[in-house]
């Protein structure tokens, strides 16, 4: 694939110019473009002898993976896929780009090893560009580590998303405030988390943006935004084989377990699923609450409760 080595390939287009505003030579530190600042992933799954197998497969550092693995006794053709980063998180300059191609009739869940720091930046940003395709029948993924976003720190990823209308593809994302222990609430410079998806013409289906500039008009602790909350997560089901009407109901069934967060869930456009925001006070509740919802829809849709993945 001529060019994915390039910083212009890394770097999402169209950047905003809230986050273009932040762009500046870095100093005492590594440039954007130099050795270990350009982290490239390229996968692509396809069903193999009764499980889904990596039929390709180029990384450079600091991004990579080892072999799947299987984990879901319910879903042994399911292939477990751990991002994994080097170093101990984003700084100025990082430009990542993930892309994951799942071929019709694979099975793949695509997560990280552990929570993704975001540490401070003096002259620039971080990006990341994650590309995802499920292709006809294929189930998807992709529930990575929450986000913790140190003091200073500005982060923009965007999320892309090509599904065929008989896939299903689950997502989900967990922002923490910071480092809660250092006094670090809400403190960074920027987080901005784009999220799109597409069917395989290039119709849009859906596109929802999360930007919080603490400080800011959209300061995250103001009313309209996170109110009294510090932890933000949004998951999305994005199916075909069940009326959205019903899948809103049983998530909501599934969250009214979780009573120490609010949460909602809503209709997706066009009826191809179900959109649901929660808010909380902990970690642990929010995550509490993330696996009860991710549980139910992929009881329902997959065939199979959610898994132990392993991290501990």
């Amino acid at each position: 694939m001529t060019g994915r080595d390039d910083r212009a390939w890394c770097t999402p287009t169209a950047l905003p110019r809230e986050v273009l505003a932040f762009g500046a030579e870095v100093k005492d530190a590594l440039g954007v473009g130099a050795a270990g600042k350009l982290g490239v992933l390229d996968l692509a799954l396809a069903p193999r002898a009764g499980s889904t197998r990596v039929i390709r497969q180029y990384q450079k550092s600091p991004l990579y993976v080892y072999r799947p693995i299987y984990l879901d006794p319910g879903r042994p053709d399911m292939a477990f896929v751990f991002l994994q980063q080097q170093g101990d998180g984003f700084v100025q300059g990082d430009r990542y780009r993930v892309d994951v191609d799942c071929a019709p009739e694979s099975a793949v869940h695509l997560t990280t090893q552990a929570a993704t720091k975001v540490f401070k930046a003096r002259d620039d940003f971080a990006t990341q560009l994650v590309n995802l395709r499920a292709g006809r029948g294929a189930i998807l993924e992709y529930l990575p580590d929450p986000v913790i976003p140190f003091r200073g720190s500005r982060l923009y990823q965007r999320t892309s998303v090509t599904v065929a209308e008989d896939a299903t593809v689950i997502l989900g994302e967990i922002l923490l405030p910071g480092r809660m222990a250092r006094d670090e609430a809400h403190v960074y410079d920027l987080f901005w988390a784009e999220t799109e998806v597409r069917d395989p013409d290039g119709a849009l289906l859906f596109t929802d943006t999360l930007r919080l500039r603490p400080g800011e008009v959209d300061d995250p602790r103001s009313p309209g935004v996170l109110g009294g909350y510090d932890i933000l997560a949004s998951l999305y089901v994005i199916c075909s084989g069940m009326p959205p009407g019903e899948l809103v109901t049983v998530l909501r069934e599934a969250l009214a377990g979780v009573p120490e967060v609010l949460s909602g869930v809503t209709q997706l456009p066009g009826g191809r699923g179900a959109a649901v925001r929660i808010l909380g006070h902990t970690s642990r509740d929010v995550q509490a609450a993330m696996h009860a919802a991710w549980d139910r829809a992929r009881t329902l849709l997959v065939g199979s409760p959610a898994p132990d993945l392993r991290k501990g």
